[in-house]
């Protein structure tokens, strides 16, 4: 059967390649290794499609052969070969739809799997712009990711080649398979590389992310947005918005699921950190969720804090009302007991000085009347100093 198919594969064929099929159809594995170098070397070939006769007769007879070394070579010789070939322009693109299809084959049928991983990397080679192979990949790795989730051991330097053929063909509708490989427990390695090729292919990658966090389980929402929150693959507007959507979806949620609530205070360190004043309303009803937990000792004051802290950095005027009336409180307990929080005082009032709204005027004023310490009547004076009238 091999000797039919190679005889109709001389038709059309150079006299000089013809020579190098009869040559390799009758040699022995060694001998067609040295053949296919010898072919390489040989620059008065217009195109050497011996390479492809010899994926062929991989596919056809690997099966048969116990040891694979040199079929291995034969398989690395002819991969290197027409990526070359595919560089220099000299495969059309029947040829190349046809090659691509035979070492898809060999991908899939192949026991070596580092042979694997060259393959596939090959592919992403010459393959470029090709969306029946980037479908054929995310459909593969996909059901890996299912069988990994399964229980089942999978090869990690199959699925890191995968990650990395994805990431040279550059289609973003790869997205969804690659953070399947995040969201699926793989080691912190695997996962890091598929985060490394999200940040790399081109698309709306922001708009995806927002959608698992509005759409996705618990875990998952809060992984994509821990991912992405701090990636320079955003911009700020990017970042903000997507804090945004995640301290909003976490409040809907409530506090019963880790994940949402993990995800609801990282999601106001960032909006601090980047003054998103459009989450102003979500920073309001986070502080007010926080201050009855702190209250209740279910939280530590760093929370308490940080809750504060966003209101100043994100808060208008009704922020400003919510912090100068506790302040207003903080100055009766002061005033009759002598007993504050020096953290948290010192937090609103610099906090109020951020929004510098002037209706926090008479809080800020009156601190400078009460037995604070140095710190927090500083404080005031440059909060008040900032106020806008």
């Amino acid at each position: 059967m091999m000797l039919f198919f190679f005889s109709l594969a001389l038709f059309g064929e150079s006299p000089a390649m013809q020579a190098y099929i009869q040559r390799f159809i009758r040699a022995d594995l060694l001998g067609k290794v040295d053949i296919l170098n010898e072919a390489s070397l040989n620059s008065l070939l217009d195109s050497n499609s011996l390479y492809e006769y010899a994926i062929q007769f991989i596919i056809d007879s690997y099966a048969q052969i116990g040891d694979l070394r040199d079929m291995n070579n034969i398989i690395r010789i002819s991969k290197d070969g027409l990526i070359q070939e595919n560089r220099s322009g000299k495969i059309d693109n029947v040829r190349l739809n046809n090659i691509i299809n035979n070492l898809w084959i060999l991908f899939i049928e192949y026991p070596d799997s580092n042979i694997k991983g060259e393959i596939i990397i090959t592919l992403s080679n010459i393959g470029k712009g090709n969306r029946g192979l980037v479908e054929k990949i995310n459909k593969y790795q996909s059901e890996v990711n299912k069988a990994f989730l399964s229980g089942e051991t999978v090869d990690y330097s199959v699925v890191s080649a995968c990650i990395s053929a994805l990431m040279m063909l550059g289609d973003s509708s790869s997205y969804p398979v690659l953070f399947g490989i995040i969201f699926s427990g793989y080691p912190e390695v695997i996962a890091s590389e598929s985060f490394g090729a999200l940040v790399l292919i081109p698309g709306n990658l922001q708009r995806y992310i927002i959608s698992i966090v509005e759409n996705n389980p618990p875990g998952e929402k809060y992984t994509a947005f821990r991912a992405f929150m701090n990636s320079d693959r955003l911009t700020i507007p990017e970042r903000g918005q997507l804090a945004e959507v995640a301290l909003s979806q976490s409040l809907l949620a409530g506090r019963d699921d880790p994940d949402l609530t993990d995800m609801r205070y990282d999601a106001v360190r960032t909006l601090s950190r980047l003054r998103w004043t459009r989450a102003n309303t979500l920073a309001i009803r986070h502080y007010y969720i926080v201050q009855a937990d702190y209250t209740h000792d279910l939280i530590s004051k760093d929370r308490f804090l940080e809750a504060i802290a966003c209101l100043g950095a994100v808060g208008n005027s009704d922020a400003a009302l919510v912090l100068g009336l506790q302040l207003g409180l903080i100055n009766i307990r002061t005033e009759s007991t002598g007993v504050f929080d020096e953290e948290i005082t010192l937090e609103i009032v610099r906090s109020l000085g951020l929004i510098g709204d002037n209706a926090a005027f008479y809080h800020l004023s009156y601190v400078t009347n009460l037995p604070y310490t140095e710190y927090i009547i500083a404080a005031a004076e440059e909060a008040i100093s900032r106020l806008k009238w």
